[in-house]
């Protein structure tokens, strides 16, 4: 499983012109399945997730977990993660299908909200124009095999 999370001042979802989730300081976590990922992977990258220590101290220093900064998180599907990229036209065979991804997308949702977090989501495999105002920047990438 892969994350691209971004922390930020602001972001929103709009799926066909109506804006379907937002949040203000948080993450924006674009959030890949592979087709090999179990739900062991899902609570891994949930739980990095909800303690990954990069909002500012008093001192200016990233030590602050998103709990303590009061973060809420947006989080999208995203299968182009795991875009296989050795041609010039990029392939997604590694990518899980729905019926795989779905469930774990919504198992780090679901785990990301006993956690405490407000959560806003996308829509799986909607047509999404993603905003975010990106603080810092700070863009993690997150992968459950590296983790």
């Amino acid at each position: 499983m892969r994350a691209v999370l971004t922390r930020v001042n602001s972001a929103s979802v709009t799926i066909d012109g109506e804006i379907h989730g937002k949040i203000g300081k948080g993450f924006l976590i674009l959030l890949g399945v592979h087709e090999d990922d179990t739900e062991a992977e899902a609570l891994k990258i949930a739980d990095k997730i909800c303690g990954l220590r990069i909002f500012e101290d008093e001192n200016g220093k990233m030590n602050v977990n998103p709990h303590d900064a009061g973060a809420e998180l947006l989080i999208i599907s995203q299968f182009t993660l795991f875009a296989d990229c050795h041609s010039r036209r990029p392939g997604f065979s590694k990518a899980a299908r729905p019926d795989k991804a779905i469930p774990l997308y919504e198992l780090v949702i679901a785990k990301c909200r006993e956690a405490g977090f407000p959560v806003q989501t996308g829509v799986f495999a909607a047509e999404m124009l993603v905003d975010s105002q990106n603080d810092g920047p700070v863009t993690i990438l997150l992968d459950t095999k590296e983790l």
